[in-house]
């Protein structure tokens, strides 16, 4: 069958493509930027990438009229302080495309919905599956909660919170209950859904066998963990410094701080699990969830994650736009070093930042992700996905991958910190040598002023960087 699957780059989409292929579907991926899509080449044959947009009506016609069935896997959450108006927007355009095309099945994920009154993002899932549910094709809804998988936003808080305070002291809303489930779990419910009638125009709640509250998931994680840890709730924390709490302890932006807790205050518990029934399913329990993602974890082998989302920064749009590094009106500082050996020169280029750090004063980097932090910026917590490979999209601290070839020799990074103007790093291997080139498009007398209050420390952060990346 021919599936379409939007949000191909997303958390879930990575993950759900290669369940499709394996179930001999042929998949074309819709993605927003074709740069950031890197499937492996022996997924080729089985795909086919189309470059749209679901927020513009115009760029939809590439989507082909020989469908089967579609996952719809887009979310806003934290792209946008308006992302209802842009979530429906977004649905819409869908319905009339998909509508076009022989289309008879499409899964939608969203979250569990049972209370009267919704979180605004729980309030605006319900709003898109209302919209989807008027289509001419049969939809299906499977509503999840927490998922609990290596690079899911769930999963990085929960690890932040324990592996860094020994003690907390808590929002009451750690006291709200849910029903979390496996990342894998999900991708199962996922594949197996796809043109089962059995599912056709209802909504399912889907889950893992326990109901927790979220303190006994900290203290759960704590436990796999083995570690000691104490949790306090105070009834006087608000909404607005729950969010600053979750934004500075933990690896989260600040929107999706906002969202997260305003959903947290909501109990997230499934209705029934009569969909195990249908589909013959039995999900895993939130210690053998914990246990594998930890696993995943410790071998580097992290399929996708939420700080790879564009919205984890400041993206809202193709990364194409910055790939052409300007210099008129630019502050620029180029450096240049011959390496001493070619492979271990890429090799350390190829793993900057993250736990490797930067080369030099990491002590520096880290203040300057402090600082960002404090000033409503990324800072340095969301480190890289793998230790190892980049690829164009990534997060790298508080930096975004523009351009990615280890072959060629060559990374640019745009710098997602506050900054008033734009950033661009980039490492370039030419011949013998190691091009190392720093450039600033300032915003405005303040731009220039921070880049002469800076200037004293680039020298020697700059200089110590490239000397020990052409190291051997």
């Amino acid at each position: 069958m021919k599936i379409l699957l939007t949000g191909a780059t997303g958390y879930i989409g990575k993950r759900l493509l290669p369940s499709l292929i394996e179930h001999g579907h042929q998949v074309v991926c819709c993605v927003r930027d074709k740069n950031r899509f890197n499937p492996p080449a022996s997924y080729h044959k089985n795909i086919d990438i189309i470059e749209v947009d679901f927020l513009k009506a115009e760029t939809l016609d590439k989507i082909p009229n020989d469908i089967d069935g579609a996952y719809y896997l887009m979310h806003s959450m934290s792209s946008s302080t308006d992302y209802q108006s842009l979530e429906e927007l977004s649905a819409k355009n869908f319905k009339s495309v998909v509508e076009l095309t022989k289309c008879k099945h499409v899964i939608y994920l969203s979250g569990i919905i049972n209370e009267s009154e919704l979180s605004k993002h729980l309030a605006s899932r319900k709003m898109v599956e209302n919209e989807l549910s008027t289509g001419s094709y049969h939809l299906t809804t499977l509503r999840a909660g927490i998922i609990i998988g290596s690079g899911s936003a769930s999963f990085e808080i929960i690890r932040d919170l324990v592996e860094k305070l020994p003690m907390m002291v808590t929002p009451k809303w750690l006291n709200t209950k849910c029903q979390p489930i496996g990342v894998q779990d999900v991708i199962t419910y996922l594949s197996k859904t796809i043109f089962n009638e059995q599912t056709y125009d209802q909504n399912f709640d889907i889950g893992g066998p326990d109901v927790l509250s979220y303190k006994e998931m900290l203290l759960g994680y704590a436990k796999v963990r083995g570690l000691k840890r104490a949790i306090f709730t105070l009834p006087v924390m608000t909404p607005k410094l729950s969010s600053y709490w979750l934004y500075f302890v933990t690896s989260t932006s600040y929107k999706l701080a906002i969202a997260l807790v305003n959903s947290m205050k909501v109990e997230v518990v499934c209705r029934d699990q009569r969909i195990n029934e249908i589909l013959q399913l039995k999900t895993i329990s939130y210690e053998e969830a914990l246990k594998k993602t930890l696993h995943k974890v410790v071998s580097n082998d992290v399929v996708s994650s939420w700080k790879d989302s564009l919205v984890s920064g400041r993206f809202d749009h193709s990364l194409s736009e910055h790939l052409e590094v300007p210099t008129y009106g630019c502050f620029i500082d180029r450096r240049s070093a011959a390496y001493e050996d070619l492979q271990s020169c890429k090799s350390k280029i190829w793993s900057i930042g993250g736990n490797k750090g930067w080369y030099y004063a990491n002590w520096l980097w880290k203040l300057r992700g402090f600082i960002d932090k404090l000033s409503g910026g990324v800072g340095l917590r969301r480190g890289r996905t793998n230790p190892e490979d980049i690829n164009i999209g990534d997060s790298v601290d508080f930096w975004r991958v523009l351009y990615s070839d280890k072959q060629e020799g060559r990374l640019l990074l745009f710098a997602e910190m506050k900054l008033p103007g734009e950033a661009w790093l980039e490492f370039k291997i030419s011949g013998k040598k190691l091009l190392q080139t720093a450039t600033f498009r300032p915003k405005g007398l303040w731009g220039r002023i921070y880049w002469y209050s800076v200037l004293p420390f680039h020298g020697a952060i700059f200089n110590g960087m490239l000397l020990n990346l052409s190291k051997k």
